[in-house]
């Protein structure tokens, strides 16, 4: 007998996942183990329940269901769900992943399973690419830092964070008087932010420190080549001589 898929259903609104759980009972091959309504719950479901399937709204509270992806490491046995029809990206057109779009069939519903079972009993590359190109275009619209520390979850807005300091193959990321430890290199995260077309601006001041620009009070030489950046905060942090070429554009 063949093992039933299990499902995980991840929607904030009610009334959608009664939908989901509606269409399911027509496919007994498919078990549904957990309804999340929102992102977090979602994080914290999927590490601990290792779905097969998961039925994923894109637009929640705290976390969307691209950060959901990003933050679990997930990159296969997903269906996206989403109302809004602009999220139908030309990721979900390499036919390697699908979504729905709000309100859908019974028949819409159908063909997504079908397409999600056949993708599961075969090589899983093409999924985990599309994925990965969906990730790398929210990772361009980036807006804040998610962080997961000791089983939470830190959502962090960019503009709140005062700078940024390289850890061995960690970092730490000083924001609104807390410090978080994040899985990622100094080098990793200032491209990301070289990307970013908002009000926060970061420049790398010394090999390893990122500072915000909004977040400086001064610039104070202590020596003939030796500067340090004193943050509103009252922190100080070491600028090197290429470090002061690439802030000072950003002072006049």
């Amino acid at each position: 007998m063949n093992k039933r898929l299990q499902v995980l259903i991840v929607d904030d609104e009610e009334l959608a996942r009664r939908l989901s759980l509606e269409y399911l009972r027509a496919h007994p091959d498919l078990e549904v183990i957990g309804e999340c309504e929102t992102g977090l719950e979602a994080v914290d479901a999927i590490g601990r329940l290792n779905p097969d399937l998961i039925l994923l709204d894109i637009q929640m509270p705290q976390l969307t269901g691209l950060e959901v992806l990003e933050m679990t490491g997930r990159r296969s046995g997903v269906i996206f769900s989403t109302a809004y029809d602009q999220y139908a990206l030309k990721a979900f057109d390499l036919h390697a992943i699908d979504y729905l779009l709000k309100p859908f069939s019974q028949q819409r519903f159908d063909e997504a399973l079908s397409k999600a079972r056949k993708l599961l009993a075969q090589d899983a590359a093409p999924a985990t690419q599309a994925l990965e190109s969906l990730l790398t275009q929210q990772s361009e619209k980036l807006q804040r830092l998610l962080i997961r520390d000791r089983g939470q979850v830190h959502v962090v807005p960019l503009e709140s964070i005062d700078y940024v300091e390289a850890q061995d193959d960690y970092i730490l990321i000083h924001a609104a008087g807390k410090s978080y430890m994040k899985t990622q290199s100094l080098a990793e995260l200032e491209t990301q932010l070289e990307s970013q077309k908002g009000s926060s601006k970061f420049v790398r001041v010394h090999r390893s420190f990122l500072i915000q620009i909004s977040a400086l009070q001064a610039l104070e030489k202590t020596s003939k080549d030796s500067q340090v950046a004193i943050l509103k905060s009252g922190v100080q942090i070491p600028v090197s001589r290429a470090g002061y070429e690439r802030i000072k554009p950003l002072l006049s």
